[in-house]
């Protein structure tokens, strides 16, 4: 019970740090560019509701309907303030996420002894969860279309376990055969292919949602990279054993 506290602890730990930094790498490298392209989606739904105005007045029905559905729309934190708190909390929450599921791999597999193995784990985190899924799915800017959700987190957890499956294998089993099986899960998702919107049209530039694909995959690189090794940092604070893991957690 002592080693699965620690464990925690580690993860809670390291999780709120490198959730920190994410906000504050997000504040000045990926916040800029989506406030750029809500003008662009805030300027789409103007010209959507220019055109239908001569059809809404024909009709008050119509018009309250419209309104109804507005006055529905789900909550969203206010500008300002509000808004770069809820952000900097959803990147706490996530950062502890990923650093439990980072060091229970770890543990699994013996444990981080060094920065240099935290910068592999970190690595590893990056290519699972960023990488291998955003080839497929890039990440996405406001007004830009999109496949059905359920059909896009299906297949990106499906990328992401079979990305995980095929390195454990390569890494830890280190035989031909189970190489090429792993070599060929990490594959698969993408011959299989990731779902894709009807149309791709977007009133979005390119060079923006080309800059903003960059913006991420390089901030989801440090944040992975920050992770590993403070989950490496934070391990040896609290010292926790090296040996089996299965007899350390059980």
């Amino acid at each position: 019970m002592n080693i699965f506290r620690n464990v925690v602890f580690v993860a809670a730990l390291a999780g709120l740090c490198a959730g920190i930094l994410m906000a504050a790498m997000q504040a000045y490298a990926t916040v800029p560019l989506i406030l750029h392209a809500e003008v662009y989606e805030q300027g789409e739904h103007a010209h959507d509701h220019g055109a239908a105005a001569p059809a809404a007045a024909a009709s008050s029905d119509q018009q309250q309907a419209a309104t109804a559905a507005e006055e529905e729309e789900e909550w969203e934190p206010a500008d300002g303030f509000e808004r770069y708190a809820f952000t900097v909390l959803a990147n706490i929450v996530t950062g502890i996420g990923f650093a439990l599921v980072l060091v229970a791999a770890s543990e699994l597999a013996g444990g981080i002894a060094s920065w240099r193995e935290g910068l592999i784990w970190g690595l590893a985190g990056f290519a699972v969860f960023t990488l291998a899924p955003g080839l497929g799915l890039p990440p996405e800017l406001p007004a830009m279309p999109a496949a059905d959700l359920t059909a896009r987190q299906v297949w990106w957890i499906g990328t992401a376990a079979a990305t995980a499956a095929g390195l454990a294998l390569i890494a830890f089993r280190r035989t031909l055969p189970l190489a090429l099986l792993g070599l060929a899960l990490i594959v698969v998702p993408h011959m299989i292919g990731a779902p894709q919107p009807e149309s791709h049209e977007t009133p979005i530039p390119e060079n923006l949602h080309h800059s903003f694909v960059v913006a991420v995959t390089v901030t989801n690189l440090i944040f992975w990279v920050a992770l590993g090794m403070l989950v490496a940092v934070f391990r040896q604070r609290v010292s926790i054993p090296a040996g089996e893991p299965r007899e350390r957690l059980a």
